[in-house]
């Protein structure tokens, strides 16, 4: 289960995703491709991007298989995540009912 509700996700956290996914869709890539594809310079950006995407269950890692010092990241399809979305509102619906 996801650590941050992907529904309180950032706005900039959104947008940047949606740039991500209509380029990568489900194919994987690494943190040089996503500075590339979003034009930023600051590394440091794209790992809190890429943090917060997996906090939120929006992002898969994995070790590179060519070199295991690298990560290999591979999103989540918009329905996917729309789908757990629902599942934590219902989830949360619930617990309020309690």
């Amino acid at each position: 289960m996801p650590k941050v509700n992907p529904i309180a996700m950032p706005k900039w956290i959104q947008q940047r995703y949606a740039v991500l996914w209509s380029v990568k869709k489900d194919k994987p890539f690494n943190h040089v491709e996503i500075m590339k594809i979003l034009g930023e310079k600051e590394p440091i950006l794209i790992s809190v991007f890429i943090s917060e995407l997996k906090k939120a269950g929006w992002l898969e890692s994995q070790l590179n298989p060519d070199d295991a010092r690298k990560r290999v990241y591979t999103l989540k399809s918009p329905e996917e995540i729309f789908l757990n979305m629902a599942k934590i509102e219902k989830e949360e619906i619930h617990i309020k009912q309690k």
